[in-house]
């Protein structure tokens, strides 16, 4: 189960907020025990790009040998 301070990954695109899928977030706050997360996502030098209220589908938890990657924000 995902709890408050899990990072998790983002598994559909969020073109209103420049998030792409699998942009890499942490939960701030669970929403009705799991249905739904609030979900910050910050720059590799810590500036906030969004907080997102987020349904259980649009994110998962990170897995075992998964390896981050950097991108440009628009």
């Amino acid at each position: 189960m995902i709890k408050e301070l899990d990072r998790v990954i983002l598994t559909s695109d969020l073109p209103e907020y420049s998030l792409e899928e699998g942009d890499i977030g942490t939960v701030v706050l669970v929403h009705q025990g799991g249905k739904g997360y609030e979900v910050e996502f910050v720059t590799l030098d810590c500036e906030t790009v969004a907080v997102v209220s987020l349904h259980s589908i649009q994110v998962r938890p990170i897995g075992k040998r998964e390896i981050a990657r950097s991108r440009l924000m628009n």
